[in-house]
């Protein structure tokens, strides 16, 4: 009978939750350590790519998640100010192309959904990591309220400001990029004077910014995110609030459909984007870091949450190979994982740039590239990052896609 590791995640957000659906999905014994109070997860919606729901599937999530979320017949990338579309992907072709189609899910919704299918005895609320070690044969992760908790391997999925990440490599350095975000709660459909967005997923690329548009909560409900250039604002909080004019003075002079669905939310959140380098180790000892812990990336790829999940399956699997060895169970997830999210933290900078062009020459050169693509059918940009496969049989014995 092949031995169970045993593994402590610390952390009860989106990767940590997944993470432990595929640990337990491979046999491992597992328990989640989260520091709140209760599972909460802050912020509106996000996009599952096709490498997130092949993950997905493998462990046997991708169904439920598909029936609390959006599948968008389209993406659709609009011109700023025209509302004229320069870019139309279908959900369809990806799903030929890929193994599967994008998902688009509120954050909330998609945690309970993680949950839901866990032992509510595994998750211990109120049990904030302040260190973690290794001491012989044995991980420790120690709390705030004196207890010790024992384990094979102890997994930091503790997000962008990880406990466990500094106590094994010390403190990060991010970057301001001068980049804020403004979103609100996601709003029921019938709320935007009007009428709402057509049921596709929406880009709209302007002057030094960007507006996301999609439905979460199976399609009832709309998610915007706005990024804009400012370097005044630097708190990285997802829960400061703003003025509804403020974004409404910022886009005043764009396409007349957004000012209008701006205009349905009273309640609005920004937050400043700050950057991080890649970080050359994941691992010491019994101890390895996971999502956001790992590799926090900026949003512009939507892949934040999908190399979470990549990472969940990968590790699963690499511990249930060599149960006896986690040390070198750890060096290769690490090995298979680290360049590629490295590659992406990287890609996700570059994609940042490119939305936040501020010259007018450069937008029409950047649009008529957009055009030019679609009309000699490209493969399609970041090819690399949908067809990758975390849950497939060999997933061991690849190398990451560069």
């Amino acid at each position: 009978m092949t031995r169970k590791v045993r593994v402590a995640v610390i952390g009860g957000g989106l990767g940590g939750l997944c993470a432990a659906s595929a640990l337990l999905h491979r046999g491992h014994e597992v328990h989640v350590y989260e520091a709140a109070p209760r599972l909460l997860e802050v912020g509106g919606g996000l996009t599952l790519g096709p490498n997130a729901m092949k993950a997905l599937r493998s462990i046997e999530l991708e169904s439920l998640v598909r029936s609390i979320g959006w599948s968008p017949e389209h993406g659709l990338t609009h011109n700023w100010k025209s509302g004229r579309v320069t870019a139309r992907t279908s959900s369809r072709d990806a799903a030929d192309r890929y193994g599967a189609s994008n998902c688009t899910v509120h954050r909330g919704e998609l945690l309970n959904a993680f949950a839901s299918v866990l032992d509510p005895r595994l998750i211990s609320v109120g049990e904030r990591c302040e260190s973690v070690s290794t001491v012989g044969d044995v991980a420790v992760a120690r709390f705030g309220s004196g207890r010790e908790f024992e384990a094979d391997v102890v997994v930091g999925a503790d997000g962008i400001r990880s406990t466990v990440r500094t106590s094994l490599f010390g403190e990060d350095s991010p970057r301001f990029t001068g980049k804020i975000v403004y979103r609100t709660d996601p709003i029921p459909v019938e709320a935007v004077p009007g009428g709402a967005p057509s049921r596709d997923s929406h880009l709209w690329l302007g002057p030094h910014g960007a507006v996301v548009v999609f439905r979460v909560s199976a399609g009832t409900k709309i998610n915007f995110h706005a990024h804009h250039d400012d370097e005044t604002f630097t708190n990285e909080s997802w829960v400061t609030e703003c003025d509804r004019e403020e974004v409404l003075a910022v886009h005043k002079d764009w396409h007349e459909s957004l000012l209008r669905l701006f205009s349905a939310s009273k309640t609005w959140y920004k937050w400043a984007l700050f950057d991080r380098d890649p970080i050359p180790q994941w691992s010491k000892g019994r101890a390895t870091l996971l999502g956001d812990a790992a590799h926090p990336m900026l949003p512009y790829l939507g892949q934040g949450v999908c190399q979470a999940i990549e990472d969940g399956c990968v590790l699963s699997a690499a511990l249930a190979a060599m149960p006896g060895e986690v040390p070198a169970a750890l060096e290769l997830y690490e090995r298979i994982r680290r360049p590629r999210a490295s590659q992406i933290v990287l890609a996700a900078r570059a994609q940042g740039t490119y939305n936040h062009l501020s010259s007018p020459f450069a937008m029409w050169k950047r649009d008529l590239s957009i055009k030019l693509r679609r009309i000699r059918q490209r493969t399609p940009q970041r090819d690399w990052i949908a067809s990758y496969d975390a849950g497939a049989p060999d997933v061991l014995e690849r190398v990451a896609a560069a």
